[in-house]
């Protein structure tokens, strides 16, 4: 079978070798260069990371080049669950795929999601728990709250306190269920912001991932002390 060509955005190290993977996933009706502010400010920070940012599977429903993980034309609590279920392979391709092409082992892949491509990585750590080692969730929320945490994948929840568009008490819901079944997480909430990555919610992104050490790790420290 042949391999399938990634089409999106490409940022590599120009000097270095790749030593991290972040793969960035757009909201709904969107295009992978939206995020292509959020993807400079990690570059910054994680100089040895390649970053792709891929166009969403399907068009969106309102036309044009933009592009959506699944479709929200009728979409509703009870079915979206399903249409995330069915949207997960395709991404789980595209990670394996990536993970394969520049050599980089799950703990070092990272999925970053906005508002639905958030909703994607949320998922995608509970349906393939370990095949990446963080979840940074901007403005986003489980499609349904897991009963069972992902026990290899951190999650990082970033959300503005006035977002109109996926309520903030979406967030706390998701780390209060995360914290209920022992499951790996921070939440951060900025206030006086909506639905947006806001610089402030960016810079604590990074934050999270240079200083948070994964649960289980202390476990396992703890485990041999």
């Amino acid at each position: 079978m042949a391999e399938q060509i990634f089409r999106g955005i490409e940022l590599l190290p120009k000097t270095r070798a790749v030593r991290q993977l972040f793969i960035l996933l757009h909201g709904v009706g969107a295009t992978p260069s939206d995020l292509a502010p959020l993807a400079n400010t990690l570059r910054d920070a994680f100089p040895d990371a390649a970053f792709l940012l891929p166009g969403g599977t399907f068009p969106f429903d309102g036309g044009g080049s933009r592009r959506q993980w699944f479709s929200i034309n009728g979409v509703t609590e009870a079915n979206r669950p399903a249409r995330v279920a069915e949207a997960i392979p395709a991404l789980h391709a595209l990670v394996r795929q990536a993970q394969g092409r520049f050599r980089v082992l799950q703990p070092d892949t990272a999925l970053v999601g906005f508002s639905q491509g958030a909703i994607m990585a949320l998922e995608f750590s509970v349906a393939h728990d370990g095949s990446i080692g963080r979840v940074v969730a901007f403005s986003g929320r489980f499609a349904q709250l897991p009963d069972k945490a992902p026990g290899l994948t951190t999650l990082h929840l970033l959300h503005g306190e006035d977002d109109p568009v996926i309520p903030v008490r979406h967030a706390y819901a998701a780390y209060d269920r995360l914290t209920d079944v022992h499951g790996d997480a921070t939440l951060d909430v900025a206030s006086a912001v909506g639905h947006e990555i806001h610089a402030a919610l960016a810079g604590r992104a990074v934050y999270r991932l240079q200083t948070c050490v994964p649960l289980r790790s202390w476990k396992q420290a703890l485990g041999s002390a």
